[in-house]
């Protein structure tokens, strides 16, 4: 068997349509990976969540909430909560709580979710960093061995060398700190 034949199949030279699906299924399988690793509350809140973020859920408040009144500012029927609608205003209160809860739990699941798919694209942007700094660094081995190069080229010289993310996080916070100052003058 040759080196080729025992590469695993998302490195075998194909097209860049076989490229793409195969890291769009890494990526549901990760997805998938996710979403089995719920625990049941998540589940519950986001069943929760979407439903409350329905137009169903709209048209179910607005038919209650009108029967609601309607009886209970009708003549000839029984008043169990006559204006103000003090309970009407407690049951809407409660659920208020409660919907605010569930959303907060669907929200927080969602953070995680992004979070790792953060570190995930910054492990990558790091990785690609990596191997295009050693790319340009055998590029102008290269290019010396062959005389294809006669004098240094400053700014190719800078991206040879490897960029430090602590660096590069620095220089970010400072440029937003200039930034905040620059408004406050």
């Amino acid at each position: 068997m040759t080196a080729h034949e025992k590469t695993p199949p998302y490195r075998k030279p194909r097209s860049v349509a076989d490229v793409t699906r195969e890291n769009v299924r890494a990526m549901r399988q990760l997805e998938d990976l996710a979403v089995a690793k719920r625990s049941t509350a998540d589940r519950i809140a986001e069943f929760v969540a979407q439903f409350c973020g329905s137009i169903v859920f709209v048209w179910i408040h607005v038919a209650l909430f009108a029967g609601w009144i309607a009886w209970n500012v009708l003549p000839g029927l029984p008043h169990f909560d006559p204006y103000p609608f003090t309970f009407l205003t407690l049951c809407v209160s409660l659920e208020a709580i409660f919907l605010s809860s569930f959303i907060l739990i669907s929200q927080n699941y969602e953070m995680r979710v992004t979070e790792r798919r953060s570190q995930l694209d910054l492990q990558i942007n790091l990785l690609a960093e990596q191997e295009n700094t050693k790319m340009l660094q055998l590029l102008e081995l290269i290019a010396r061995k062959v005389g294809a190069t006669d004098h240094e080229d400053p700014e190719v010289g800078a991206l040879e060398q490897a960029t430090r993310p602590e660096t590069l996080a620095r220089q970010i916070e400072e440029s937003y700190r200039a930034a905040v100052r620059q408004k406050a003058d």
